[in-house]
């Protein structure tokens, strides 16, 4: 059976925010973007070092930036969710209390998540960490391999690993989803970067060890 990314499914209401809302919020962003640009410039040569890999030069604070700046093209509204459902891979629904949704707090490295997996991604020699992580910890052969989300917990990868064979003998590669986790919560940038980078050194003094190199 196919399976697909698990992925949730919200339904809510659409509602404009008054003036003295919109500007309250305004207010709020901009405190966002003064504390992400301050984190930025505080980060380590770990840190600095996956983010500035990244293919984008915009960051987070960057689009809020602007947002502000253009308030005649856009307008603020806010979701008023009503229902959250959870599918998984097979296609199973599952409710979500709103209440628990609600109480729910921001992952601390969401800001600047997309600026993480990308900078992973654009690395070859991390791209090639990723693939001995599957081989090592995971038993997979992957072919290539591909960060797909980044949580306080770990990281999930995409990989491309051997299939099935065709009746002409010829085998065929699928993509195949791994979840690895840290040895404690990452609740910064610095500490997810960090144990990304510990986790790198482990498995290339597994694989040498194994291979006689070390």
């Amino acid at each position: 059976m196919l399976q697909l990314p698990a992925r949730v499914a919200l339904a809510g209401d659409v509602i404009p925010l008054k003036e003295d809302k919109a500007k309250s919020l305004a207010k709020k962003l901009q405190e966002v973007i003064i504390s992400e640009r301050k984190t930025i410039n505080e980060f380590t040569h770990t840190a600095s070092g996956v983010l500035t890999s990244s293919d984008s030069s915009t960051s987070r604070s960057d689009n809020l930036q602007e947002l502000l700046e253009d308030d005649e093209r856009f307008s603020v509204y806010r979701f008023k969710m009503r229902s959250c459902t959870f599918i998984d891979g097979y296609g199973s629904t599952f409710d979500v209390d709103i209440e628990d949704m609600e109480k729910v707090k921001a992952d601390l490295i969401a800001p600047f998540s997309a600026k993480l997996i990308d900078g992973i991604n654009q690395s070859k020699s991390r791209r090639t960490a990723l693939m001995l992580f599957c081989f090592v910890y995971m038993n997979a052969h992957a072919k290539d391999a591909y960060l797909t989300s980044v949580d306080r917990k770990g990281f999930e990868v995409l990989a491309t690993v051997p299939g099935t064979v065709s009746k002409e003998g010829v085998g065929q590669y699928r993509g195949k989803e791994f979840r690895f986790m840290f040895k404690e919560e990452a609740n910064d940038v610095e500490a997810f970067c960090r144990q990304l980078a510990e986790m790198e050194e482990e498995v290339v003094d597994k694989v040498s060890s194994s291979s006689g190199l070390k």
